[in-house]
């Protein structure tokens, strides 16, 4: 099979509001024709640019599907210049379940683009938006947050790209959604991301980190709604006036900024998000989580800066990232 499965139940490329699905057929056991079916909508207005605002692409991440889901629900047609493209729950049976990956085959969306058309349920659903989608797109924005391992800094981030005009076109989308910190972002490993399989085709991209612990909070939904708004407007495709407030710009200029774990044990944070760190300084203890009596191990950060994120559950397994320092960036 070369070809997509996958068959949109609304046009793509009609004027007007469209709700509707990514229809991928999957038998299984309770449904022997059955069917994944991945929300989508569509509305466009007049002659502009495209975006193509995806949330749920790990399915324990918030943020993004509430405000992805309002933005669905009221944008007129007849305000938008060009087209919008949402897709809150990209990685449906993911989020169906509160998990990171799908349970339907363990997939982690953002490891398997560009997908394959005749593979599994993650790979043909990544492969659809990766060769439907991307490609008709001028800007995405792809949100995340730290799911119920990780908490960040609410942050908009972008890359350091090879091609310098994309790079700066993508910064300057990040500086438009004015999330409260802006983060040049360095990948632990970006093989198989959206980020990456966007970025090759040379759209602007926007990520963000806004929280975590598995739920969002009245700010961090704040800050997704805010900056799917102010990005429209940016890309020319909504009217009006971006909304901004102070941002602090941060670097991550190396892999000294993750903090691993090299042992499981109980974690006890020493200092807290937003908290600024120097070289060497012990950010958190790990306790022994199968013994008393025993001294704890220290973990210390790699270089100086702001701790920016944060492990989320108390205990933690040998391999985990427990902390991530970023740098202010100074004009």
């Amino acid at each position: 099979m070369t070809t997509s499965p996958i068959t949109p139940t609304i046009p793509l490329d009609a004027q007007g509001a469209f709700h509707g699905f990514l229809r991928l057929p999957h038998s299984r056991d309770d449904s022997a024709w059955g069917a994944v079916m991945v929300p989508i909508s569509v509305i466009a207005g007049g002659d502009g640019p495209t975006a193509l605002l995806t949330a749920g692409n790990h399915g324990d991440e918030y943020e993004g599907p509430i405000a992805l889901q309002e933005l669905a629900a009221t944008l007129d047609p007849a305000t938008v210049n060009g087209r919008i493209i949402i897709l809150p729950m990209m990685n449906l049976p993911a989020f169906s379940a509160g998990r990171r990956c799908s349970p339907i085959d363990g997939g982690n969306m953002n490891r398997s683009f560009p997908g394959r058309p005749d593979g599994t349920v993650t790979q043909k659903i990544a492969h659809y938006i990766a060769t439907e989608l991307v490609p008709l797109s001028d800007i995405v924005l792809d949100y995340h947050s730290g799911g119920r391992t990780l908490d960040f800094l609410p942050f908009a981030a972008a890359h350091i790209l090879p091609d310098k005009r994309q790079e700066a076109a993508c910064m300057a989308a990040m500086t438009a959604f004015n999330a409260p910190y802006s983060m040049k972002m360095l990948e632990i490993d970006n093989v198989g991301m959206f980020d990456t399989e966007v970025e090759s085709q040379g759209k602007v991209f926007v990520t963000t980190e806004l929280g975590g612990g598995g739920t969002s909070t009245a700010a961090s939904v704040a800050v997704a709604r805010k900056g799917a708004r102010n990005l429209l407007i940016h890309a020319g495709i909504l009217n009006g006036t971006c909304e901004t407030a102070p941002s602090v710009t941060l670097d991550m200029p190396d892999g000294r900024c993750f903090v691993f774990s090299e042992h499981a044990g109980l974690l006890e944070p020493l200092v807290d998000l937003g908290a600024s760190v120097e070289a060497g300084q012990p950010i958190a203890r790990l306790w022994p989580a199968d013994r008393s009596g025993a001294a704890p191990r220290q973990l210390a950060a790699g270089l100086s800066g702001i701790l920016t994120a944060r492990h989320f559950p108390g205990l933690v397994g040998m391999g985990d990232c427990v902390a991530v320092v970023a740098v202010p960036v100074t004009a």
